[in-house]
């Protein structure tokens, strides 16, 4: 019986090792099945891909050959045209790169044109005052073209570098700007010429920080209003613009009132550009005519108060009634007029001016204008101003089809400083606005103003060298 059992025990023991074996072997089998249908699975997919790939360069090879074959038919094409006009293959070759590449040659040659005829008038105004001062004639043309061919060298050096360079210096330039005019206006590094402290340096070698404010403002204006974007419509960020920029404004305006009316006009207009909020503009604008109107009672208020000078009060005073003070501040401006007046309409000639012998007090200056329309003639005068609206022309072309926000709103700054001291300084000349001593762009005598606007052209043309023209290829 023990027997028995013992044997029953070990067939049931073999009979589970079995039944262990089978599903042992059969989930191997389920295994290798799931294995080899993801292989099939890999391998249909492998071969998928394949097979797009494989179409893929079909098609590039496909597309690179009609490519080809088109350039090669455009090529025949535009040899045997050339052939038929007779003209050389180098010199069409030569015309396509050039048509290629764009550089605002028109802005560069009116620059250069109003250059030489600035150094030709400054020859004329001033030699007579050069020579009874016991200086040689040509003293004021001499350092006038040597600055001038300086701040040209420096507008080709800043046109070949990217605009977007200068970026990075806006904030480091309101901070010298800041150190400029407190240096000016505080400590005795400030030189007065004339009662009017507005210089920084030494006597023979200075330069007016207002000039610098004034690139630095369109630079630095320019850089935040792309930066803001949308956000530059908060009254918030009109508030921040005011704390950081209004007290160099008025720096500049308490040594220099017309200087800082043009960098307070160029932050108006760059504002008004940008933002799409206008009412504020309009009511700023509507107050301004109010006080030109009522100018004078508005005036004596201001200097009782301080805000004005004496003599920024007398010139308004002189410009409403320039008669009143023949002898005294209307001098200038009446004088400035008979010359106008005494030129006609084609003028007595180039050099033959009377009034600058000694009746216009520096006309090498802010009274260039009326040496011009003297010698030349009301018709000169109209020439000028054609020259300069050409300018400002190539600089709207150049603010209109900038790559960018921020290279269009540093041309229009540059467009608005031109236009606004041009308009003031013909305005003085024609006494339709106090005198307020700015000079006519490049034509003026001044060495600051010269480096420093040849320094905005050179920004300008940078970015009309960066300007890209979408124009199908010509083959005729």
């Amino acid at each position: 019986m023990a027997r028995k059992k013992v044997r029953k025990a070990g067939d049931r023991a073999q009979a589970q090792r079995q039944a262990v074996q089978r599903q042992q072997a059969k989930r191997q089998q389920m295994q290798r099945q799931q294995m080899s249908g993801k292989q099939v699975e890999r391998q249909q997919i492998e071969r998928e891909r394949a097979k797009r790939q494989q179409e893929g360069q079909r098609r590039e090879q496909l597309l690179i050959q009609q490519r080809q074959e088109m350039q090669e038919r455009q090529e025949m094409l535009r040899r045997q045209q050339m052939q038929m006009r007779g003209e050389p293959e180098q010199e069409g070759e030569r015309r396509k790169k050039k048509a290629r590449r764009f550089y605002d040659y028109d802005l560069l040659v009116v620059i250069i044109f109003l250059t030489a005829f600035g150094l030709i008038m400054i020859y004329s105004s001033s030699a007579y005052n050069a020579q009874v001062s016991g200086q040689p004639s040509t003293y004021y043309m001499m350092r006038q073209g040597g600055i001038a061919v300086v701040g040209f060298i420096m507008m080709l050096i800043i046109s070949k570098i990217d605009y977007h360079f200068f970026a990075k210096f806006a904030v480091p330039a309101v901070v010298v700007s800041y150190i400029c005019e407190f240096l000016v206006t505080f400590t005795p590094l400030g030189i007065a010429v004339n009662g009017k402290k507005r210089w920084l340096g030494t006597r023979s070698l200075r330069f007016q920080p207002a000039e610098l404010v004034k690139i630095v403002m369109i630079l630095f204006l320019a850089v935040v209003i792309t930066r803001l974007g949308k956000r530059i419509n908060e009254w918030r960020v009109w508030g921040m613009l005011v704390v950081l920029l209004g007290p160099l404004a008025l720096f500049v305006t308490l040594n220099n009132l017309s200087s800082g009316i043009i960098i307070c006009g160029i932050a108006f207009v760059m504002m008004f550009v940008a933002c799409k909020r206008k009412w504020p503009f309009i009511l700023v604008v509507a107050a301004l005519i109010v006080v030109i109107v009522f100018a004078p009672p508005v005036a004596i208020a201001m200097e009782k108060a301080g805000i004005l000078h004496s003599y920024q009060l007398s010139r308004i005073l002189v410009w409403k009634n320039p008669e009143a003070y023949p002898k005294s501040g209307g001098y200038q401006v009446l004088q400035g007029l008979y010359a106008i007046g005494s030129g006609g309409f084609l003028g007595r000639g180039l050099g033959n001016s009377i009034q600058k012998l000694g009746s216009v007090p520096e006309a090498q200056n802010d009274m260039i204008f009326s040496i011009v329309c003297e010698e030349l003639g009301i018709l000169g005068g109209i020439i000028l101003l054609l020259l300069f609206a050409y300018l400002l022309y190539r600089l709207f072309f150049i603010a209109q089809n900038a790559p960018d926000m921020f290279g269009s709103l540093m041309v229009s700054g540059i467009f608005i400083h031109i236009a606004l001291q041009v308009i003031f300084n013909i305005a003085v000349v024609l006494n339709l606005m106090p005198n307020t001593g700015v000079t006519l762009p490049l034509v003026s005598y001044g060495g600051t103003s010269i480096v420093f606007l040849m320094s905005e052209m050179g920004l300008a043309l940078s970015v009309a060298r960066q300007i890209k023209f979408k124009e199908p290829e010509r083959l005729l």
